[in-house]
């Protein structure tokens, strides 16, 4: 059988020559491939000698860096199942995602060590190890006297790789099992439709917790065998500093609408690049527009989600339409479709549906969830509104299940108001979106306080939130109402909230 292991089928396409970049940060720091295939052989073998076993998860909060990276490769080569973690998320969420996927080893951060500790001790798990931004933590410094040679465990298409968390309309997070096959079929997919060459270099500024970071850009460019230039974050002013030194580069709207606000970027900045790549989020017309005027580039948008990876793209060679995501990836089924389960016609919004290679193994120990997500035939239901046109262009016009997208994260409402409720003085309340000119959402709440009582005040709603949500959830507007706008079943209209708030 051949190894279809993900590392194995991304080292396959490393370059001949080891000694190549493949990391560097911002201040020319370099890590060669040979050096990553080193390192990631001393984590891998660490992981054994501590009892990671093929199909046990790893759960890894840390911040960014070269060695983070090399952590996720590492758990590849070991064949276990890496399960990345937000690191804002606050004690509180990380205790449910130990509990719900029992990971045999914990990574995170060396500030972050004694929460750690506690909770591995709850849910018992060994002691985690910490992994810092530089050269320190304990996972550095057991590994040291590891092997720098590993061979890399054999799996099948369909073993799990990796184990991302998504929400639903319940607040209730459920992992995404995502195989080998389907992670390498979507790298090798968008390898070739955005035409990388010798020569390219990505400017990497996403987290890698999630897909687009993780997954769309350290694939492809991994699969190119090409370097990343290798920053914590995005900021706009270094952002200007390092583009001539790239030929893509990959981000949420708001990294694009931050880099027309910094006085002087325009068509010099971008002079090297080929290619800028925007998704997570909508990214409106008025900032594709404005980016192609100011730099002569037309941003390409694609789409897609936890579930799949990328399953849209506007084409590398052909018209990229604003306000559009593009013709399906080759290799995607899709679909629009009408409540009753009928096909849309085009230019008929419905819910957007697809399979493909691409689409993942379903979510983790919830069986009856995910028969419920796919279709008799096999599609998958993503609860996205959309149309496509004539031309077979897909556009994205909503949100069926009501996700927040704030800066290009994803915010579950049933979360947020699960936690507002439980407040002294509120009887109920709503989390929505509103339009911003920089996050593209602002995460708002409505809420209806108890008559009667001490009422909240919108600061100590947002303050109570800090304690207890990871930032970018927490809301940044508070209204309040006397009550929430419901249709004959009793379900707040949401969409009423959106526009009466949105006109202030």
């Amino acid at each position: 059988m051949t190894n279809a292991n993900l590392y194995g089928l991304l080292e396959a396409h490393f370059p001949a020559d080891r000694l190549s970049p493949c990391l560097e940060t911002p201040n020319t720091a370099v890590w060669t491939f040979a050096d990553v295939e080193a390192e990631s052989a001393r984590y891998a073998s660490l992981m054994r000698e501590r009892g990671v076993a093929p199909g046990d998860r790893v759960a890894v909060q840390v911040e960014k860096s070269p060695r983070a990276l090399i952590l996720y490769l590492a758990c590849l080569r070991a064949g276990a199942v890496y399960l990345p973690l937000n690191p804002a998320y606050p004690e509180r969420e990380v205790d449910y995602f130990l509990g719900d996927a029992e990971p045999r080893l914990v990574v995170t951060r060396p500030e972050s060590a004694d929460g750690a500790g506690r909770l591995c001790e709850r849910h018992g798990i060994g002691e985690p190890l910490t992994l810092g931004t530089g050269d320190d933590g304990t996972l550095i410094e057991a590994s040291r006297s590891m092997p720098d040679r590993f061979d890399t465990v054999e799996r099948a298409p369909d073993d799990l790789a990796a184990l991302l968390y998504t929400s639903g309309t319940t607040g209730q997070p459920k992992g995404a099992m995502l195989t080998h096959a389907n992670l390498f079929s979507n790298a090798e997919v968008l390898h070739r439709a955005w035409g990388f060459r010798a020569g390219d270099v990505l400017l990497h500024m996403l987290p890698i917790f999630h897909t687009h970071g993780l997954f769309v850009a350290c694939h492809t460019s991994l699969l190119n065998g090409s370097p990343m230039i290798f920053c914590p974050r995005f900021d706009a002013a270094e952002a200007c500093r390092l583009l001539p030194r790239a030929t893509l580069f990959m981000g949420v709207p708001t990294f694009y609408v931050r880099l027309l606000g910094q006085a002087g970027f325009g068509s010099a900045q971008g002079a090297n690049i080929r290619l800028f790549v925007s998704g997570s989020a909508p990214l409106l017309e008025q900032t594709f527009e404005a980016f192609r005027e100011r730099t002569g580039h037309t941003i390409l948008e694609r789409y897609g989600m936890t579930e799949c990876g990328m399953s849209t793209s506007n084409p590398l060679d052909g018209e990229r339409r604003a306000g559009t995501v593009g013709p399906p990836l080759p290799g995607v089924d899709l679909r629009v479709s009408r409540e009753d389960g009928t096909s849309a016609g085009p230019g008929e919004v419905g819910e957007i549906e697809f399979k493909g290679p691409n689409v993942f193994a379903g979510y983790w120990r919830l069986p009856e969830k995910t028969a419920a997500e796919f279709t008799a035939d096999g599609f998958f239901r993503s609860g996205d509104l959309g149309r496509i046109d004539d031309d077979g262009y897909v556009s994205i016009v909503g949100r069926g299940k009501d996700l927040v997208i704030s800066g290009g994260f994803n915010v579950y409402p049933k979360e947020v108001e699960l936690l507002i409720d439980r407040l002294d003085g509120v009887a109920e309340s709503a989390v929505i979106g509103l339009p911003h000119p920089d996050f593209g959402e602002q995460v708002t709440a409505v809420v209806v306080r108890t008559p009667g009582v001490a009422w909240p005040t919108k600061q100590s709603v947002i303050e109570a939130l800090k304690q207890a949500l990871a930032s970018y959830k927490v809301p940044k507007r508070v209204f309040f109402a006397d009550e929430l706008p419901r249709n004959s079943m009793g379900k707040v209209q949401k969409s009423v909230l959106r526009e009466r708030f949105a006109r202030g």
